[in-house]
């Protein structure tokens, strides 16, 4: 995460008084009435939610991150709102993140296969050797490499793989933070990630890219001030992953439309990484929200956002999607619609481009797949946008190769999935087009994969794994 020049008295000034973004006016309430103690929420739901806040802020000058206190005791409150039981870490040590890690690792192994785990990180990231390291306090960002492989915590090695596999459940890996370069003039990021199955992992900035955060301790980062105002705010009935994409939209919105001109330059653009399947929405299982008095359409909202929610090919997802709002403006469903419509209307965009050769027949769900659900899930979702869902299917086409068409169809969604941002998918048309022998398709895909922020391995020798 890069800091902002606190030496700058016009740009510090800017930065406090920098407001949060439009996109909370357009959202329903969360609900009528608040519980009065997260206690009793806790007693009140059926489903176990941990989470672990790991922040820090003491780096070697000039690399310290003030605003990092704040965004772990900010999220820790609106946490414990939506049920989560909340341990939390500042400023520590490799020996000391080692023991914070491994302690929440084995109160997510006691926990139930369906209960919700959430692992947030807010300080300094680096990739080194195309792995995402997250930096305890006190090492020194700008040290060289093999001190900063030794000294930090792998995020994939160490964090996600380590959290036992859900079933019924989710985990959620947010890190508000990202790569100080190297050397002058590097581009700074992290890297591209798949998300194991059940899990979903979000950057508060596109890979590959930097994040800014405000030079004074009383004000968040821009992407955890949104993390909190609309985890706070939005409808009971949004789902995480629809969650994780409106803060998307109110990141850049903000940052797009602050007053400082190299603010706006370096308007983020979140990643998600997202394989989840359950169903995991902000009230916890087993909690009644607040319904209110009935409403004379109250039947009609919900065919409207069932029409929604069977919908695939993503012009009849944003047809759908509009005419919900325009009807159900107040609905709680109204976040979901929002974000479906948004989605849609990226994937119509990512379909038009030349390079993508896959049409509306790509959607229908082939008759010898019509039980399997991950097959269902995932094409709604890549009608909806989802760049990993468009890059998994491609993989279905590709291991089942029994229609003469399979190839087109495996290019044909990785296509999509690459104009959807997926880099990974990218450096996978790279490898398929140079086992092929056409080294010119290789080379532009592969250069596709870079500027989109994928690094592959070099453990990879030229395989994906």
């Amino acid at each position: 995460m890069s800091k902002t020049d606190s030496s700058h008295p016009g740009r510090r000034q800017l930065l406090q008084a920098a407001g949060l973004g439009s996109l909370l006016a357009a959202l329903p309430p969360a609900r009528a009435a608040a519980p009065a103690e997260s206690g009793d929420l806790l007693q009140a739901q059926s489903e176990v939610r941990l989470a672990l806040l790991m922040g820090n802020s003491e780096y070697p000058a000039p690399f310290d991150l003030p605003p990092i206190p704040k965004n772990v005791h900010d999220l820790r409150y609106v946490l414990e709102q939506r049920g989560f039981v909340v341990s939390d870490a500042l400023n520590g040590n490799l020996p000391a993140s080692r023991k914070t890690l491994d302690d929440f690792i084995a109160k997510a192994a006691a926990a139930p296969a369906d209960a919700t785990l959430l692992f947030y990180f807010s300080g300094h990231g680096i990739q080194v050797d195309a792995s995402n390291l997250l930096l305890p306090a006190g090492l020194d960002p700008s040290g060289k490499p093999d001190t900063l492989r030794g000294g930090s915590v792998k995020l994939i090695d160490d964090v996600i793989l380590k959290i036992p596999p859900r079933k019924g459940g989710t985990i959620v890996a947010i890190v508000d933070a990202c790569r100080t370069s190297l050397k002058a003039g590097a581009d700074g990021g992290l890297n591209q990630v798949v998300a194991p199955a059940d899990c979903l992992i979000a950057f508060s900035t596109g890979a590959g890219r930097p994040a800014v955060a405000p030079a004074v301790a009383d004000r968040s980062t821009f992407y955890t001030a949104s993390l909190v105002k609309l985890m706070e705010s939005t409808s009971d009935q949004t789902q995480f992953r629809d969650l994780f994409q409106l803060v998307r939209t109110d990141v850049r919105e903000t940052m797009l439309h602050h007053p400082v001109e190299a603010i706006r330059r370096l308007a983020q653009d979140s990643f998600i990484a997202d394989s989840t399947r359950a169903s995991c929405t902000l009230a916890p299982r087993g909690i009644a929200t607040a319904a209110g008095p009935a409403l004379p359409d109250a039947e009609q909202e919900e065919q409207d956002f069932q029409a929604l929610t069977d919908a695939v090919w993503p012009a009849d997802v944003v047809e759908r999607a509009d005419a919900f709002l325009k009807a159900h403006p107040k609905s709680a469903h109204a976040p979901a619609a929002m974000v479906a419509k948004n989605g849609g209307a990226e994937a119509l965009k990512a379909l038009r481009r030349r390079e993508v050769r896959l049409f509306k027949t790509a959607f229908d769900l082939p008759a010898a797949l019509a039980t399997d659900e991950d097959m269902q899930r995932d094409l709604h979702r890549a009608g909806r946008g989802d760049k990993d869902a468009a890059a998994r299917i491609a993989q279905i086409q590709r291991n089942r190769r029994d229609t003469a068409n399979w190839m087109n169809r495996y290019e044909g969604w990785l296509q999509l999935a690459s104009a959807l941002g997926n880099g990974i998918a990218s450096y996978d048309l790279a490898l398929h087009y140079r086992s092929q022998n056409q080294p010119l398709l290789s080379s532009q895909w592969e250069s596709r994969a870079r500027e989109q922020g994928y690094t592959p391995p070099p453990s990879l020798d030229n395989v994906r794994k």
